[in-house]
C-alpha cells in the first residue's frame, strides 16, 4: 500500500469525512476551501449529516456499519473520488487501529500510524511520548493500594468504546467503595477497571491547548497555536452547579461523559510554557513516530505548581487528530493572528488543514502531507 504514489496521480482532491466527532466542522472547512466531500455514514445514525446538513457534502456513502469502511468496494470508490480523508477520534474507534494501519489503502492526512497512540495499554504511547519530550503528566499509581492522595480513575464505559467513566478517590477504601458501584450500575465493568489508568488529580484550572503540526514546514513554518477550550462533561457539569451542601445530597455517580465545549483564554505571561512543551513533544513524535505529526493535535492539560512552587502545564491527554471542539474557532484570538500570518481568512483551526492540502497540490506535494 503505497498512498504516496496514490496521491502523485490526484488531479483533484475530495475531503473524505468519518460521519461522526467532528464531521461538521471538517464539512464547513472544506467547502469553504472550495473541495468536493464525502461522508461516510452509518445507517441509522445518520440524519445529522444526510437531512440537517446535506449542504456540506457532496457525495454520501451510507454503511450498515462503520466498520464496513474497510471493504474493497467501499475504499474504490473512495479512491475513484480522489480521496485525501481526514481522520478523527470516531474514525479511530470504531474501524479500528489495525484495519487503518494495514487496510485501509485511501490517503490519510495526517500520521495514521501515531492515532493508535493515544490508547494508554499501548507499548509507545502518549505517555511514553511525553516522557521522552520532557513534558510533565500525572504521576501514574500501578495500583488502588497505593492511592496516597486525591487521583482520577480513567476506565473505559462499558457500553460506549468513544467514552470514558472518570471517578475520583482519595484512598484505597474510597477506590474500591467506588468501583464497586459503577460496576452494580453497569457504567464499568472488570475489564475496563483491570485497564484503567490512575493517576494523580492535578490541582489547578484545565486548557485543552490545540495546535496543528505543518508538513510543508518550508512554506507554512513547525506549528501554529490555533486555541484553547476546556469540556462541559454529563454529568459532572451539573454537580458543580449546585452548592456544596446539596451535592451532598446526591446518591449517583460523577460521570465525566463529554457532551460540549467552551472557549478559554490564558495571560499572554503564561502561555510560552504552553508553546514549548508543544515544541518538545512535535520532536519526540517527529523521532519515534516519523515523519512525525501532521495537522491537528490537542493538549490536554491544566496549569498547576510545582514542587518547587512554579507554574507548569500538566497534560492529561493528547489527541492526535482533530480535537473535535466547534468553539475554538468563534472563540479564540488566535484566528486573527493566523490570518495575518498566513494572508488568508482563518476561520477555524481545520481552515488550516484545508490551507496545506490545497498548496500542497498547487507544488505537485500532495505526497508529503499523507501517509
Amino acid at each position: 500500500m503505497d498512498v504516496k504514489k496514490i496521491v502523485e496521480d490526484y488531479k483533484d482532491v475530495t475531503i473524505g469525512i468519518f460521519g461522526s466527532h467532528s464531521a461538521k466542522e471538517i464539512g464547513v472547512s472544506a467547502k469553504s476551501w472550495g473541495f468536493r466531500t464525502v461522508v461516510i455514514v452509518q445507517r441509522g445514525r445518520d440524519s445529522l449529516y444526510t437531512k440537517y446538513n446535506r449542504h456540506l457534502y457532496d457525495e454520501i456513502i451510507v454503511l450498515d456499519s462503520f466498520k464496513d469502511l474497510l471493504h474493497p468496494e467501499v475504499q474504490d470508490r473512495l479512491l475513484e473520488l480522489n480521496t485525501i480523508f481526514i481522520p478523527n477520534r470516531s474514525f479511530a474507534v470504531y474501524v479500528g487501529y489495525d484495519g487503518i494501519e494495514q487496510n485501509f489503502r485511501v490517503p490519510i492526512f495526517g500520521n495514521r500510524y501515531l492515532l493508535r497512540a493515544e490508547e494508554r495499554d499501548y507499548e509507545k504511547n502518549q505517555y511514553y511520548l511525553l516522557e521522552k519530550a520532557g513534558v510533565r503528566y500525572p504521576k501514574k499509581y500501578d495500583s488502588p493500594e497505593k492511592i496516597d492522595r486525591l487521583v482520577v480513575v480513567k476506565v473505559q464505559q462499558a457500553q460506549n468504546p468513544l467514552e470514558r467513566a472518570f471517578f475520583y478517590a482519595s484512598s484505597p477504601e474510597d477506590y474500591f467503595k467506588q468501583a464497586e458501584e459503577l460496576i452494580r450500575q453497569g457504567v464499568i465493568n472488570e475489564e475496563g477497571l483491570s485497564k484503567a489508568r490512575i493517576e494523580e488529580y492535578v490541582l489547578g484550572p484545565r486548557f485543552n491547548a490545540n495546535f496543528h503540526c505543518y508538513a510543508l514546514k518550508d512554506i507554512f513554518g513547525d506549528f501554529d497555536f490555533v486555541g484553547f477550550s476546556d469540556r462541559r462533561q454529563v454529568n459532572l457539569q451539573g454537580f458543580l452547579n449546585l452548592p456544596a451542601r446539596d451535592q451532598l445530597k446526591i446518591n449517583l455517580p460523577v460521570k465525566n461523559e463529554e457532551i460540549g465545549h467552551f472557549g478559554v483564554t490564558m495571560r499572554e505571561s503564561k502561555q510560552d510554557m504552553v508553546y514549548r512543551s508543544a515544541e518538545r513533544f512535535i520532536r519526540a513524535c517527529e523521532a519515534e513516530f516519523p515523519p512525525g505529526i501532521i495537522g491537528l493535535f490537542g493538549l490536554q492539560g491544566g496549569v498547576a505548581y510545582s514542587p518547587e512552587e512554579k507554574l507548569e502545564f500538566v497534560i492529561f491527554d493528547v489527541s492526535f487528530r482533530v480535537p473535535g471542539d466547534p468553539a475554538i474557532g468563534p472563540t479564540s484570538p488566535e484566528m486573527r493572528i493566523l490570518s495575518l500570518k498566513h494572508g488568508v481568512k482563518i476561520e477555524d483551526p481545520l481552515d488550516l488543514t484545508m490551507m496545506e492540502i490545497k498548496r500542497a497540490m498547487e507544488l505537485n506535494r500532495l505526497p508529503e502531507v499523507v501517509t
